[in-house]
């Protein structure tokens, strides 16, 4: 299932449906008085008329109402009812043409029930995706990705592990057929990633502009008459210039008046002066241990989770906004320094946990806002 919120019809967006849909029905209910009209010029009953009516666009309009229902509940139609809309029509369609007279009212006669046909097809189509557009979920596009996934595993496992060659060789080169199907025709996919490689990019981004606007770092020297060199502090936008605190250079002024060294005078050597302390060490006593201050414990997923007031995030079940959080604060801090957003991401998808790429760009967003505002 998706994680995107319910989406809802415009006025505009329903009114123009509404006028697409009208049309479709209107067609297809002249598709059906066509032939009605057809058989009786033929057989000149009316009973049997509606009996080939019946048959052909009437069971056609019952499948379309069929997978219309079933789209709107959010479910994939069986293959009998998908084959159904295209082989009623057809068998009507066989039908006026082997009653025909002549080989122009056998055109005429055939071409008439497909009008049913297009009319069902467009009904059903338009269903789907207007499920898809609210819901975010496209049951048919599941469906199909759902049958390619499950051949392709029973074919990789054949070409691993079975014992005769040519059907190992058989399976591996079906493999790779089937790895062309695997996503085809899936919107949601491709939107899914166009988001991770926007995030990506994003990403990039930001690293290349924090590396072009990053401010650099003045060294300090020290200079001949013992200043030292200190950047000058930056102005404040908005500020007056007479609320600028001129920097502290640390410049120690000259001492004068200090009374020349007598020079040729050496100074007796006391005793005192010759005496030498020694350096005493702390040796600890043989046999004793020395003691190591006790490391600091991690903090846990559990405990981070009893902070916030939420419950634990489990491997494998959907998580909360507020779980979601929780789990990449733990994770962006197993490491020093801190995991970025990608290698939380990873390391999120490598520990089992459950939750869509958007919302857990979200949660980061949150995470990252929380940071700055606790900095």
């Amino acid at each position: 299932m998706s994680d995107a919120p319910e989406r809802s019809l415009s006025r505009g967006q329903t009114i123009v449906l509404v006028a697409t849909a009208v049309p479709m029905v209107a067609f297809g209910g002249l598709g059906a008085v066509g032939t009605y009209s057809n058989i009786t010029s033929v057989f000149h009953r009316s009973a049997t008329a509606l009996g080939v009516v019946a048959a052909g666009e009437g069971a056609t309009l019952v499948l379309a109402l069929v997978l219309v229902g079933l789209t709107m509940l959010g479910q994939s139609a069986p293959a009998a009812v998908r084959l159904g809309l295209w082989t009623l029509p057809a068998v009507a369609s066989l039908t006026g043409a082997a009653v025909a007279k002549t080989v122009t009212e056998a055109v005429v006669f055939a071409v008439t029930p497909m009008a049913m046909c297009v009319s069902a097809e467009g009904m059903g189509l338009l269903a789907r995706r207007i499920v898809v557009y609210r819901t975010g979920v496209d049951a048919e596009a599941q469906r199909r990705n759902a049958a390619v996934m499950q051949r392709l595993a029973y074919h990789r496992a054949r070409a691993a592990n079975h014992p005769k060659k040519k059907a190992r060789d058989g399976s591996e080169l079906e493999s790779w057929k089937l790895a062309k199907k695997v996503g085809a025709g899936d919107a949601l996919l491709g939107a899914n990633l166009v988001d991770v490689q926007r995030g990506r990019l994003t990403d990039g981004a930001d690293a290349a502009l924090a590396g072009m606007f990053a401010l650099p770092v003045t060294p300090v020297t020290p200079s001949a008459h013992g200043v030292t060199d200190a950047p000058a502090p930056l102005a404040v936008e908005g500020a007056d210039e007479e609320d600028v605190t001129p920097p502290v250079t640390g410049v120690t002024p000259p001492v004068t008046g200090v009374t020349p060294p007598v020079t040729g005078v050496t100074p007796p050597v006391t005793e005192e002066d010759t005496q030498v302390t020694p350096e005493l060490e702390t040796v600890p006593p043989q046999g004793a241990t020395p003691v190591t201050p006790p490391e600091e414990p991690p903090v846990t997923l559990e405990e981070i989770a009893a902070v916030a007031g939420v419950p634990t995030p489990v491997i494998g079940e959907p998580l909360s906004d507020e779980q979601l959080v929780v789990v990449l604060r733990h994770l962006r801090y197993t490491d020093d320094p801190p995991l970025s957003y990608r290698q939380a991401v990873a390391a999120f998808r490598e520990a089992g946990f459950v939750g869509g790429e958007k919302r857990v760009r979200q949660a980061w967003g949150s995470l990252m806002s929380h940071e700055e505002t606790d900095a």
